[in-house]
This record gives C-alpha cells, sequence and structure tokens, in this order.
C-alpha cells in the first residue's frame, strides 16, 4: 500500500464529504478510493469513517487521524515548495481565508494576476468575516482587518482603511444633520453587528475621545447590506471606506461630523509560525503588499452641506 497516497484520498473523502467526491478531486475510480481507505483502516485497526446510505461522518479516531494527516501533507507540501525555492518557483494549493465585502471588492480583481504570474499555484479562497482558527482549518494566509489577536501568527501590514460615519443626502434633508456623537440616539442607525466595540461608537474630536452607545434600528453582519440601506435613504452607518469610499466620492453617501474621527486601521496579511515560509506563501504576501501601495479607496469625502 502507498500510505502517502492512502493518507491523501483519506483526506480527500474527509473534505470532499464523499467517496465519489473524492474520487473527482484525485481523478481516480471509486473503488480504488474505496481500498485506500479500508487499507488504512485495516493497517490502524481502528474504523475511521461511519458509512450510511446518505452521509459519511468521522468516528473520533478518524478526527484525531484526519488531523494529523492533514498537518503531515501540509508539511510535505511544503517542504516540496521550499525546495523549489531555490528557483524560487511558487507551486502547489494555496488556501487563502479572506474577509467578504474586501474580498469580494478588492482582492477578487488581483488574483487572475496573481495565477498568470504562477502558473503552478492553485487558489482556494474561502470568504468569511469569522476569525478562523489556520492551523486547524489548514489555512495558509489569512487576511485580517482591526487590530491582531493571535500573536503566534506572523503578519504583515498591506493596507490601511478607517470608518467613516456617513447617510444620503436625502435622509439628512429629511430627518437633519447630526453634528455631535451624541445626537445619533435621535438617529435611524443601521449597525454592522460584527463590529468589535458592538453598539458603541468611537471618536476622537476637539475635546478628545468619545463615544456613544445607538440603538440600531437595523443589524447585519455584511457591511455590504449595510451600505445598501443608507444609499436607499434607511439610516446612518459606520462604515470602512474600502466599502464606502466610491460612494463618498460621488457623493452618494456624505460624511458626518467630520471632526469627529474614528481610528484608523490595519488590513494585514498573516500566516502561521513556521521556520521556513514557502514560496507560493512568502510571494502572495509580497503580491498583496506591492498591489496595495496606493488604495483606491483613499478618497477624499465630499463634505456634509
Amino acid at each position: 500500500m502507498d500510505k502517502f497516497q492512502a493518507m491523501r484520498t483519506f483526506v480527500a473523502v474527509v473534505e470532499s464529504g464523499s467517496f465519489v467526491g473524492a474520487a473527482d478531486a484525485l481523478d481516480m475510480s471509486k473503488p480504488a478510493v474505496s481500498r485506500y481507505v479500508a487499507e488504512l483502516e485495516a493497517l490502524l485497526a481502528v474504523r475511521l469513517l461511519h458509512r450510511t446510505t446518505r452521509r459519511l461522518s468521522l468516528t473520533s479516531e478518524g478526527e484525531l487521524y484526519f488531523a494529523h494527516c492533514r498537518e503531515l501533507l501540509a508539511l510535505m507540501a511544503d517542504a516540496e515548495a521550499e525546495v523549489g525555492s531555490r528557483n524560487n518557483e511558487a507551486s502547489g494549493e494555496l488556501r487563502l481565508s479572506v474577509p467578504v465585502s474586501f474580498g469580494e471588492r478588492h482582492l477578487a480583481p488581483l488574483w487572475p494576476a496573481f495565477l498568470a504570474r504562477h502558473p503552478k499555484v492553485a487558489l482556494d479562497v474561502s470568504l468569511t468575516d469569522r476569525t478562523v482558527d489556520m492551523v486547524e482549518e489548514g489555512i495558509d494566509v489569512a487576511v485580517r482587518i482591526g487590530k491582531l489577536q493571535n500573536s503566534s501568527l506572523i503578519s504583515r501590514s498591506i493596507a490601511t482603511s478607517r470608518m467613516h460615519l456617513c447617510a444620503s443626502p436625502q435622509y439628512l434633508l429629511a430627518h437633519g444633520t447630526p453634528t455631535h456623537p451624541a445626537d445619533l440616539v435621535h438617529h435611524a442607525v443601521l449597525a454592522y453587528s460584527l463590529l468589535v466595540t458592538g453598539d458603541h461608537w468611537g471618536f476622537t474630536g476637539p475635546g478628545g475621545p468619545t463615544s456613544v452607545k445607538v440603538t440600531p434600528r437595523f443589524r447585519s453582519n455584511s457591511g455590504d447590506t449595510c451600505r445598501s440601506g443608507a444609499l436607499q435613504h434607511q439610516g446612518i452607518v459606520l462604515q470602512p471606506d474600502f466599502l464606502i469610499g466610491p460612494d463618498l466620492a460621488a457623493g452618494t453617501l456624505i460624511e458626518l461630523m467630520p471632526d469627529f474621527r474614528s481610528p484608523e486601521f490595519g488590513i494585514h496579511a498573516v500566516y502561521p509560525t513556521r521556520k521556513h515560509v514557502a514560496p507560493k506563501v512568502r510571494l502572495l504576501v509580497d503580491f498583496l503588499i506591492a498591489s496595495f501601495q496606493n488604495p483606491q479607496w483613499a478618497v477624499k469625502p465630499a463634505a456634509a452641506g
């Protein structure tokens, strides 16, 4: 038995959720996939998978073995990539986790150029605003926005952004323009539910830091959904300029209280700490840094009036 191929096959079965899916992913026959898994179970003298006519699930032994197999396969891929780094060539699958709105607007247009430069790389991009466990989920690089919590990860800054308080001219005409954060309690607020500070919106104004607790009329875990509501004159939003910068430049959204500013925050590329960084990881991070030297969202907003 080719033990490496058997482990690779077992991991593919788990990740695809079926023997058929693994066969398609590995370009193998379904009987060959079944045989490899059966041989592994015989070798280990344990059952790795619960099989029913409707679904597969891991046994407790299978969960442990799957985690080790995936880590070993990743290490082997890194070793191969490191050897290949002698000619600075990136190769292999590169798994990414990126925020939804930022990923769709600013990263998706970049991937074709990266793939064109590195034809031996395959990208697997997952869009989520959840902070993933990179090691547990086998992520090579994550793009994270805001303050970083996990000191075990290596981070490199790729850009900065800032939150803007804004609303549409039509909303302001109908409801008035707030001039101080305290005025927000009298306005309809469309809140991003994953904001780190929750319903407490902080600003730095002429008198120093100030904070107001808002009572949202609408909440969403999607910044794009909040933006859409603001563009439809439903209320006031606090959103990053990488999302609403073009709206501010066009005047379809108006920045409020420019003397009360939200702090800048970083946009980072992070990856797990390892002695040797695979060329595919290093080249991707360098590519992202170069791509955001002059962010297109860094525009001068139209003034309220």
